[in-house]
């Protein structure tokens, strides 16, 4: 790795850190690790939609999207679309299929209903890069008590 290479990753990893810490928040739509790995949320229906960039300094050593970077999103994109919908809860299993590599670019994460249940659901969502199915994931949440 070249010392450009270096400074400029050095230089994002200190703008991801500061951008976390800027808001004391803990709250849905905004937490420190999704305001860490640049998550920005968005619903469209009952469709919850989490996007970010895909930067080096989120790659594993074989230089491609790091799966629990693309897991967290996925759960994000979950646990947001059955707080926005029916309240706060919690993932009771959570299942993750990678399907291809995720490189450099806007990953996009669309979480939606497979059933929806009065203390129990299941969700999906799929994570694209390029209009492609990267990976997908399944869960079953409970709702926390009101």
């Amino acid at each position: 790795m070249s010392e450009d290479t270096t400074t400029i990753e050095r230089a994002l990893a200190q703008e991801m850190i500061e951008r976390a810490l800027a808001d004391p928040r803990q709250q849905f739509g905004s937490f420190f690790l999704s305001r860490l790995l640049g998550f920005q949320v968005s619903f469209e229906g009952e469709r919850c939609i989490v996007e970010f960039e895909a930067t080096r300094i989120l790659f594993n050593p074989q230089g491609t999207l790091h799966g629990g970077i693309l897991a967290t999103a996925m759960d994000v994109s979950m646990g947001h679309l059955l707080q926005h919908t029916d309240g706060a809860g919690a993932t009771l299993t959570m299942t993750v299929d990678f399907l291809a590599p995720a490189k450099a670019g806007l990953v996009r994460c669309e979480a939606s209903f497979l059933r929806r249940g009065r203390s129990i659901s299941a969700l999906k969502s799929e994570a694209l890069q390029d209009n492609a199915i990267v990976a997908h994931a399944t869960a079953t949440w409970k709702l926390r008590p009101k």
